[in-house]
């Protein structure tokens, strides 16, 4: 058994942000073709042998609670289309000093699994749904599937998850006829929706600023069509999302504004990728291959090591609106949304 490592937490960047949350991808296949994330064809997956397995998943989330890491959530890729994902939930929320467990999905096989998923101790729900009428939803994903995502976000709520948030990317020239008819579902039904503006990580590197449709703006749509809002409380100022309630008490909005109002000053999160290499950001250029270490014999506080080092070299920010900007060449669906 590994030795628990001496390091000690907390892990604490250069610019003073303490890290918590650990984003884990646990495979980068996926069951549709999102642009904004992936290509529409000969996508290109990493062999299964170079995916971590449970074991090794769950030996860096030991480790790193031991530094500090209290949050998970599980990406992809698609999460959902990685086998017995129900057991790696199970193992996780065993781990001591996890505190919360979520799972960001498309929703497609979301009704298949959400039982099994809520008794293995995942706590929170995220579901991407970018549109509410089949077409536009096919434009954006170049599949079929928007029915399986209403089928898999009631199946949810049947077996108990609650504050379900809904994740809508805002595309300019696709979505704006969404954003209203999103807003009413939402608020129908008790799901808790974020707009997230379309940031420069597609698969095939067409991203334009033109196509950002901002949070600003979202927010005045909603309040000319809908109703008037008014912003929440932040409970947590790491969190990426600025909240707002609907005045009439009916249903919650959040915009996630990583272009516009980048929220990189509190940002709490570290990322691991489905192939075992760390991440101190999403729009990092450099990786930390923490599956070398635990596949070469590394010790759990070379593991430990190794992390402190991804955290003492993150920058200040992204800086996607700076010159100095540089375009991950890895893809969303590499790197783990």
């Amino acid at each position: 058994m590994p030795c628990e490592p001496s390091i000690a937490g907390p892990l604490v960047d250069g610019f003073g942000r303490v890290h918590n949350s650990l984003r884990i991808s646990v495979t980068d296949r996926c069951n549709i073709r999102c642009f904004y994330c992936m290509p529409a064809e000969n996508v290109r997956f990493k062999p299964r042998r170079e995916i971590l397995t449970f074991e090794e998943i769950e030996r860096f989330t030991r480790v790193v609670t031991r530094l500090g890491v209290n949050k998970l959530r599980l990406t992809g890729g698609e999460p959902l289309v990685r086998h017995n994902l129900d057991r790696l939930v199970a193992r996780l929320a065993e781990v001591p000093g996890i505190e919360d467990i979520a799972l960001t999905t498309n929703g497609i096989l979301l009704a298949e699994q959400a039982g099994a998923l809520k008794d293995a101790g995942l706590g929170r729900l995220n579901v991407s749904l970018d549109a509410l009428d089949a077409e536009t939803f096919r434009q954006i994903s170049r599949r079929d599937g928007f029915e399986r995502i209403l089928a898999g976000l009631f199946e949810a709520q049947r077996v108990g998850f609650a504050r379900i948030k809904l994740n809508a990317v805002a595309i300019r020239g696709i979505t704006e006829a969404q954003i209203v008819p999103l807003a009413r579902f939402a608020r129908r039904h008790g799901f808790e929706l974020r707009f997230i503006e379309f940031m420069p990580l597609d698969a095939d590197g067409k991203w334009d600023n033109s196509q950002v449709l901002s949070g600003d703006e979202i927010r005045r749509v909603l309040e000319d069509e809908v109703g008037p809002i008014e912003p929440l409380p932040v409970g947590d100022p790491s969190q990426p999302a600025t909240d707002y309630r609907f005045v009439d008490g009916e249903g919650t909005i959040g915009f996630i504004n990583p272009v516009t109002q980048p929220f990189c000053g509190d940002c709490n999160r570290l990322r691991l990728t489905a192939e075992g290499q760390m991440r101190n950001c999403l729009f990092s250029t450099v990786e930390w291959d923490a599956r070398a270490v635990m596949r070469g014999g590394g010790s759990d506080d070379e593991l430990a090591e190794l992390v402190v080092s991804c955290v003492g070299a993150k920058k200040a920010g992204h800086g996607i609106n700076s010159d100095e900007f540089i375009k991950p060449q890895r893809a969303m669906f590499q790197i783990g949304g």
